[in-house]
């Protein structure tokens, strides 16, 4: 090795132990859900599997010329998890997701879902959003989520 590239070598080297994952999070990041009441926590299980794959429908439009993709298949997504089931469809060629619980016994909520707007709304509203959520009675309301609270 040239004696040029050790000090380039060593300074990437501690950049990386630099970075030191979680130590630098607030408490009140570090801190789980179980403080959330049981429909909030449920909401926001759902709604960051909701953000992800609806940016990755919007990624996968993008990308295809302005064709949304048909399924979560066609995504490279499973449409099942051992928890959650999910559903793609296209409304006017925007992509609208929806994640249930596989069971749903003791759920608060049931399922929610999200269209395209909820990636303006989280990138404006410091990574918040609503989505519209159902309980496990069948009523539907809006709940916002995400954020880190």
């Amino acid at each position: 090795m040239r004696p040029s590239r050790i000090p380039f070598l060593l300074a990437i080297v501690w950049l990386v132990v630099a970075c030191g994952g979680d130590k630098g999070r607030s408490a009140a990041e570090q801190e789980p859900r179980v403080s959330l009441p049981p429909d909030q926590a449920d909401a926001e299980t759902l709604g960051q599997e909701v953000l992800e794959l609806v940016d990755r429908a919007i990624d996968y439009r993008g990308s295809h010329r302005g064709r949304p993709a048909p399924s979560l298949r066609q995504l490279g997504i499973d449409s099942l998890t051992p928890t959650t089931a999910r559903h793609l469809i296209s409304v006017s060629r925007e992509p609208v997701v929806t994640v249930s619980f596989r069971k749903t016994d003791g759920r608060h909520i049931t399922s929610c879902r999200g269209d395209s707007h909820i990636l303006e709304e989280s990138s404006i509203n410091a990574g918040r959003f609503t989505l519209m959520c159902t309980s496990s009675s069948g009523a539907q309301r809006p709940i916002q989520v995400g954020g880190g609270r």
